[in-house]
């Protein structure tokens, strides 16, 4: 199989491509084609533990820019698409570029792999787009209400995809998954963010009081899910992946500040974010029935090996940190 992944330097895509290409999933690929912008969070070196195996091709690119996405469209079996702009706090600043590289990149890529015939697209996105729910789990037939620009671009993109399958009969397939965690996240996310600057001794900040709710899900699992997905899943169906670990705020703060062997005092109360959704849970019953999906990775420990990993790769971290590390409080 012959399978092209945008966004495969960032933080999932290079994960799902380290596994795929050591056959850590539930298939295998001759050819793995990583297309990549390699904007601010893509980072080649993401990719250096299989930059040099068989079958392994990188090219840098624009998912907008059709003369590119249709070159590498050729002869392709599956797309797996996770390029996308990701961070709430930028979308509220400015919403454009999640319009343009969310919604209208993902429609190039969906016209070219119709032209091309590719037999598979998976189309990779996230729970946000649910709008926030105060108890219980989103089904997978639950109405769509973002309240993030972010969120809201995502929305857009995945009924761009589905509806290519209900008018074109494609191949579609999308994941929505909760939050990730794990190594080489890009130092802007919550637990990277955290986890860098209580290791230099430096304040953190903390959204509002600390009450919304998350659920997280190790990044590997996440990729493992997505290669169950793409080999079992239903052409036309959207398929969750959920962690079955969820805190609020205030006691991912309390993990992190006990596992980095720091205090409160460096816990910095910030305003609340602008439209900030106060609870996401997924109802995994569908991945878990038809794809035998089911998440595996504690989370005290993905935290504790994702500490380790944070604390032995500082030449990984460090020249990302920049201004991004300032960016965004516990959300």
């Amino acid at each position: 199989m012959r399978i092209l992944v945008t966004g495969g330097a960032g933080f999932i895509g290079s994960e799902f491509v380290r596994q795929l290409i050591k056959g850590s999933l539930a298939l295998t690929a001759s050819q793995v084609t990583v297309l990549d912008k390699l904007t601010y969070s893509g980072v080649l070196a993401n990719l250096d533990p299989v930059a040099g195996m068989p079958g392994y091709s990188f090219v840098r690119g624009d998912i907008c820019d059709p003369a590119v996405v249709d070159e590498v469209m050729a002869g392709q079996d599956a797309v797996v698409h996770f390029a996308a702009e990701s961070h709430v706090d930028r979308s509220i600043s400015d919403a454009g570029p999640f319009v343009t590289t969310n919604v209208l990149g993902t429609q190039v890529l969906l016209d070219a792999a119709r032209r091309h015939g590719v037999g598979r697209f998976l189309h990779v996105s996230t729970d946000e787009v649910y709008g926030s729910i105060s108890e219980g789990s989103w089904p997978v037939g639950q109405p769509l209400a973002p309240n993030s620009p972010y969120a809201a671009s995502k929305a857009a993109s995945d009924m761009m995809a589905l509806a290519q399958h209900r008018t074109h009969g494609m191949d579609v397939v999308i994941t929505r998954c909760s939050n990730n965690y794990g190594p080489y996240q890009f130092p802007e996310k919550v637990i990277p963010l955290f986890i860098t600057r209580l290791f230099a001794g430096n304040s953190v900040p903390l959204y509002g009081d600390g009450g919304n709710v998350r659920d997280w899900l190790h990044v590997s699992d996440h990729c493992r899910g997505i290669g169950l997905a793409l080999s079992h899943g239903r052409a036309g169906q959207v398929y969750h992946l959920g962690g079955g670990q969820e805190m609020s705020n205030l006691q991912l703060v309390e993990e992190l500040l006990r596992a980095t062997g720091t205090g409160w005092e460096l816990v910095e109360r910030v305003a609340d974010r602008k439209g900030h959704d106060r609870r996401y849970s997924l109802d995994i019953g569908r991945s878990r029935e038809e794809l035998g999906y089911e998440p595996l990775i504690p989370f005290g420990e993905g935290l504790a090996d994702t500490i380790a990993w944070y604390r032995d790769n500082e030449y990984w971290w460090e020249p990302l940190l920049g201004g991004a590390a300032r960016l965004a409080p516990a959300g």
